[in-house]
């Protein structure tokens, strides 16, 4: 259930090309654009403003800022990118993709809008983040954000001591489960048809974690609102307050076909990201990617650290061209543009 954080006011699109674009106004996307705009760089962001953590209360364990709530925490992002002149674009990428090279041989991408806009630009920072996909379990989604869970050290001191249920999705859910097993002393961890060998039953028996192997019907809601328990295959409702949830973590790739980046899947299939390198760099020239949309279990913070080192690297690169097309325009007898 996301909610919208692009700003009230939206800024209007530039003419001309600009030195990049940030498609995805997240933390990675933002802090890339705050590196760009005070190194005296031209730079927009799209903002779509359907946030990943729009349905969570705070965000945790970013340093200074604990239990900020996400919408405040983008709010303040936007006004200091637009502190140092950067831009803030409410809108949804449709079309991205190479354009001819500048005179000088530059790199050039246009970017399309859905309202039919479009923005040249000399290089890409794609941060569009990643969607969480939930088991189809019946009643699950109501609580996603609040009762519903995946992240011990994003939520987990909030939902300590409670009653938490862990339905599990496949191997990656064992790890999940012993630590969740940190924050409460009543956990329950529901097979749902996936593999559990007698070693990893030993181990959970040896932390009193309760398993059920019985099929989960449905997750049901109770009187107050919130999670009253799991419905099982056999009738028996076993109370729960909280259930975690190892989701399939996905990059958003809509409008981005065009560029050709290249995809990977994880392991398990836990997810499927932009691949890339050092700085977020990729196999396309003069395109980037930061945040979950390539490091699909980056909290908050480590997604707004790698925008800031993709945005430097970024600049750098920029750097570099307008010294070379200095240096051609000298050699010419001309200026540089």
């Amino acid at each position: 259930m996301p909610m919208t954080t692009a700003a009230d006011a939206t800024d209007r699109l530039p003419d001309g090309t600009v030195d990049a674009v940030v498609i995805g106004g997240g933390a990675a996307g933002l802090n890339g654009a705050l590196m760009l705009a005070r190194s005296r760089r031209s730079v927009v962001v799209i903002d779509s403003g359907t946030p990943r953590n729009a349905p969570a209360d705070g965000v945790h364990g970013l340093l200074g800022l604990d239990g900020i709530p996400p919408a405040e925490l983008l709010r303040r992002g936007r006004e200091e990118v637009r502190r140092y002149g950067g831009l803030v674009v409410t809108g949804e990428v449709v079309s991205a993709a190479p354009a001819a090279p500048s005179a000088g041989g530059d790199l050039r991408f246009t970017v399309t809008l859905a309202d039919g806009s479009t923005l040249s630009a000399r290089r890409l920072l794609v941060a569009t983040g990643l969607r969480d996909v939930l088991p189809d379990v019946p009643g699950l989604a109501r609580h996603w954000g609040h009762g519903v869970v995946h992240c011990p050290y994003c939520h987990g001191w909030e939902v300590r001591g409670e009653p938490i249920g862990v339905l599990a999705v496949g191997p990656a859910s064992v790890h999940h489960a012993l630590l969740f097993r940190q924050l409460t002393d009543d956990l329950v961890y529901f097979t749902r048809g996936t593999e559990l060998d007698e070693d990893t039953r030993a181990r959970f028996a040896a932390r009193a974690v309760q398993v059920v192997d019985a099929p989960v019907e449905e997750v049901v809601t109770g009187e107050d609102g919130g999670i009253a328990g799991v419905r099982l295959g056999d009738g028996r409702l076993v109370s729960r307050r909280v259930l975690a949830v190892a989701t399939t973590l996905r990059a958003r790739t809509e409008g981005l076909d065009g560029l050709g980046l290249p995809m990977e899947d994880l392991p398990d299939g836990m997810g499927r990201r932009f691949a890339s390198g050092t700085a977020g760099t990729t196999e396309v020239p003069g395109v980037w990617v930061a945040g979950n949309a390539t490091d699909l279990t980056a909290q908050v913070g480590a997604s707004a650290a790698a925008g800031a080192l993709a945005g430097a690297h970024i600049n750098a690169a920029l750097a570099a061209a307008d010294t070379e097309a200095a240096l051609a325009a000298a050699r010419r007898g001309g200026t540089s543009a």
